[in-house]
């Protein structure tokens, strides 16, 4: 397993930054799916139940007025016909993909978390695996 140190963080997200504007470039549009986290904003609307759960899709186009800083995109998107200021900080970019070029990369969201958190995710986990939530395949065998 890959240990996500802080320079490989910052080497996958100026990855997504750089396939971002290529496709924006080759396509004239491109799309990314936020996953939700407490430092994302989306205006007044946020995430909608199901898009906490599977992400957020949002499309810019080369005619949009946005800003990609170090760490984040800053935009004024439009849902349904209300706009909304947004924050997207580049660690919540799960993926960056363009349906017209059938191209897509896909990253996974890594947060950085204290020793504390660790702990607790790694006893939360063992929880789940305990009450049957997780299931361990190398036991699992093909009948014949």
């Amino acid at each position: 397993m890959i240990e996500f140190t802080d320079e490989l963080i910052k080497k996958l997200n100026e990855l997504k930054k750089q396939t971002f504007f290529d496709l924006l470039e080759l396509a004239g549009r491109v799309f990314i799916i936020v996953d939700y986290d407490e430092s994302v904003v989306i205006g007044k609307r946020g995430f909608l139940p199901e898009e906490k759960e599977r992400g957020l899709v949002l499309v810019f186009n080369s005619r949009m007025k946005f800003s990609w800083e170090n760490d984040a995109i800053t935009a004024t998107l439009v849902f349904g016909s209300t706009p909304e200021k947004c924050y997207i900080p580049v660690n919540a970019i799960a993926v960056v993909f363009s349906p017209d070029l059938r191209v897509q990369l896909s990253v996974p969201v890594v947060r950085k978390i204290n020793k504390e958190e660790q702990i607790k995710e790694s006893s939360k986990q063992s929880d789940m695996q305990d009450k049957g939530k997780v299931v361990d395949i190398t036991k699992l065998r093909k009948k014949k």
